[in-house]
């Protein structure tokens, strides 16, 4: 009696369900979804320097401040000679401290060595996505939270 050839072995539907994976894996992030990933790279990036601004503060022992220009679309951290550029399609906007206020435009997040801040809050917002990075003042937590736009919603 001869062995059945008709059909697929386990080991080829295997590797076939293998490269179907790896084809995935690689092709859906590409299609879309650049924007939102975008937002939260920023998001997570100004969180970073807060959270650096912070430590400069409690390690040096003297007050340090992220200081935000809304209108060139950048920040700069204590210490470093360049500001890091943020997304130009990312909507930006800047609620902290009158006293940390430059102008309309430019504005900064103070934290003092005691850990505590003046607080404040970045919104950053696509037509899709927001997130907001929040300073508290008193303990100078940064946080990061994301929610839908509600136009959005009703697409």
């Amino acid at each position: 009696m001869r062995p059945s050839t008709a059909g697929f072995t386990l080991l080829e539907l295997l590797a076939v369900l293998l490269i179907l994976a790896l084809v995935t894996a690689l092709v859906v992030p590409s299609l879309g979804g650049g924007a939102s990933v975008e937002i939260k790279s920023a998001a997570l990036s100004l969180a970073a320097g807060l959270r650096q601004t912070r430590n400069h503060a409690l390690n040096d022992n003297r007050p340090a401040v992220l200081a935000l220009d809304v209108n060139k679309r950048e920040f700069q951290l204590p210490g470093e000679p360049r500001a890091r550029k943020l997304p130009q399609q990312i909507e930006i906007s800047l609620f902290t401290a009158r006293s940390e206020r430059l102008d309309e435009y430019r504005a900064g997040i103070r934290f003092f060595p005691d850990g505590s801040s003046t607080g404040g809050r970045i919104t950053l917002t696509t037509d899709a996505m927001r997130y907001l990075v929040d300073v508290d003042w008193l303990t100078g937590r940064v946080s990061v939270i994301e929610s839908v736009v509600e136009e959005a919603v009703g697409r």
